[in-house]
C-alpha cells in the first residue's frame, strides 16, 4: 500500500450497489440472520469475553463449509456485518487463511448473492488486517478469481463487487507499482474494452458498471504518485476519460470528473522535454514531433477545462433530479477552480473527541476517503476510530481512552492497573535478586 494520503460519485453507500440488484428470495432470512449475528457479537463484547466472540466467529466459519448455498450466504452476511461493526484484527489474524479459502470457494461456486458477499468479505478482511504480508497474500490468492469475473463479463452485480474487491485488496496489499498497475490494467479493460483476436464484438459496460470501474481505477491511481508518470503513457486513458464527461449518465460524468481532477493534480497532462516522444533521428522531425505532442496535450487540457466548466453550469431541465444535479455542479465547480488556480478541496470529519479529526486537502485524499467511506458503509466511523490502517492513510490521531465506552474504560484501566502491578512486582523481584547477589558476593 502506498503511504500517500488516501467518492465514488453517484454510487450508493456501503457497497450496496451490487446487493440492491440481487434476487430477494431469502432477504428476510438473511436480514434476520445478520441481525442475530450482530447481536451475538455485541453481547460477547458487552460481557467482556473475547472467547465468546471467537466462538461466534468460528460458528460462522463452520457454516461456510456447508453444501447448502443459503447457509453459506447467511454466514457470509453475518461475517460481513461483523467486519463492518467491529475491527476484528485480534480474532482473524490467525484465521485469515481459512477465511480467505472459504471466501474464494464461494466466489467459484456460489450464487450471484453469495459471490457478491464473498467479494465484499475479502475486501473487508484485507482492510481489517491492514498493510503487510497477510494482505499481500489475500491480494495474490483472490485476484485470479476476481480477474476471471472481470474477463467473463457475468451479471453486473458480480462485476461491480469484483471491481470493488480488486481495488481494495490491491490498495491495501500491493507492495510495488507493478502490482498496482496490473490491477489497474484489468479495471481499465472493463472501462474501455477492446476486441482481441478471438473476440467477435467489443463489450460496452452499462452506466452503473462503467461508473464503478472508473472510480475503482481512480482509487488505485491515487497510490501511483506524480513521480511515477510518463505523459505519453497517460494520454490515451485521459483522452478517453475526457470523452466520458459527455456521457448521458450523471454518475459516469461525476466519476470521470474526479479521475481527471486527480490526473491534473498528479500533473499527468504536463509535458516535459524528456517525456516527449522522439520518432526520428532527424533533428527537425524530432522537434516537430515534440511541438505537435505539446500542442496536442495543451488542446486536451483546454477541452477538459471547457467541459468541466459547462458541467459546473449545467441547467436542470424539467424532471431533473435536483440533488444529483446540484452535486454535479458543486463537484465540477471545485474541479474548475482547481484547474484554474490550483485550489484543492478540503474536508474535515470529526471521528472522536476533541482531536480525532480526519482532514483531506487534496483530490488524492478526497478520492481515497470517499471510496473507503462508501466501501465500509456504516462501518466507516468504527474503522476510522479503531483501525490503524485508516489512521496511517489519513494521519488520524485518536485518543483511544476518550473514545471508549464506560465499560471499555473500566476494562482498559483494569488492564493498566494489572500492567503496573506486574511491572512493580518484576522490579521488586529484580531488586531482591540484586540485593541477594550483593550479599552472596560479600559473605560468600
Amino acid at each position: 500500500m502506498g503511504k500517500s494520503k488516501r467518492n465514488k460519485g453517484g454510487r450508493g453507500g456501503g457497497g450496496g450497489g451490487a446487493d440492491d440488484q440481487l434476487d430477494g428470495g431469502s432477504d428476510a432470512d438473511s436480514v434476520a440472520s445478520m441481525s442475530t449475528a450482530l447481536s451475538e457479537l455485541q453481547l460477547a463484547q458487552a460481557t467482556e469475553h473475547v472467547s465468546s466472540q471467537e466462538f461466534v466467529l468460528d460458528k460462522y466459519i463452520d457454516d461456510l463449509y456447508e453444501k447448502r448455498g443459503s447457509t453459506r450466504e447467511k454466514a457470509l452476511g453475518a461475517l460481513v456485518d461483523a467486519f463492518e461493526s467491529f475491527v476484528l484484527l485480534g480474532l482473524v489474524e490467525n484465521k485469515y487463511v481459512t477465511l480467505l479459502s472459504q471466501f474464494t470457494n464461494s466466489i467459484k461456486k456460489g450464487s450471484i448473492k453469495e459471490v457478491c458477499l464473498a467479494c465484499r468479505a475479502i475486501g473487508l478482511l484485507a482492510v481489517t488486517l491492514g498493510a503487510g504480508s497477510s494482505s499481500h497474500e489475500i491480494m495474490d490468492e483472490s485476484r485470479p478469481q476476481l480477474l476471471r469475473i472481470l474477463q467473463t463479463w457475468p451479471d453486473a452485480p458480480k462485476m461491480i463487487s469484483a471491481l470493488d474487491c480488486l481495488a481494495v485488496v490491491t490498495f491495501v496489499g500491493a507492495t510495488d507499482l507493478a502490482e498496482t498497475q496490473f490491477s489497474m490494467k484489468a479495471i481499465w479493460d472493463v472501462i474501455h474494452p477492446k476486441s482481441g483476436s478471438n473476440v467477435g464484438i467489443v463489450r460496452k459496460p452499462k452506466p452503473p458498471l462503467l461508473a464503478a470501474a472508473v472510480s475503482a481505477w481512480a482509487f488505485l491511481l491515487t497510490t501511483v504518485g506524480s513521480s511515477r508518470r510518463n505523459t505519453d503513457t497517460w494520454k490515451e486513458p485521459i483522452t478517453f476519460l475526457s470523452s466520458l464527461l459527455e456521457a448521458e449518465d450523471r454518475a459516469v460524468r461525476i466519476a470521470a470528473g474526479e479521475a481527471l481532477a486527480l490526473c491534473f493534480e498528479l500533473k499527468l497532462l504536463d509535458v516535459s522535454s524528456n517525456e516527449e516522444p522522439v520518432v526520428d533521428s532527424d533533428t527537425r522531425e524530432t522537434s516537430g514531433s515534440k511541438n505537435q505532442f505539446f500542442l496536442n496535450m495543451q488542446a486536451l487540457k483546454a477541452k477538459i477545462s471547457g467541459l468541466v466548466y459547462n458541467l459546473s453550469m449545467e441547467a436542470g431541465g424539467r424532471g431533473a433530479d435536483k440533488k444529483n444535479l446540484n452535486d454535479q455542479r458543486d463537484l465540477f465547480q471545485r474541479i474548475s477552480d482547481f484547474i484554474k488556480s490550483g485550489e484543492c478541496p478540503e474536508e474535515s470529519i470529526r471521528i472522536s473527541g476533541k482531536n480525532g479529526i480526519l482532514r483531506v486537502t487534496s483530490w488524492r485524499e478526497s478520492i481515497q476517503l470517499n471510496y473507503l467511506r462508501r466501501f465500509l458503509g456504516r462501518g466507516f466511523l468504527k474503522h476510522a476510530q479503531d483501525n490503524d490502517l485508516l489512521h496511517d492513510i489519513f494521519d488520524i490521531k485518536i485518543d483511544r481512552v476518550e473514545n471508549m465506552s464506560t465499560t471499555e474504560k473500566k476494562i482498559f484501566r483494569s488492564e493498566e492497573e494489572k500492567g503496573r502491578a506486574l511491572k512493580l512486582n518484576k522490579e521488586r523481584r529484580l531488586a531482591r535478586e540484586r540485593k541477594q547477589n550483593i550479599l552472596d558476593e560479600q559473605y560468600g
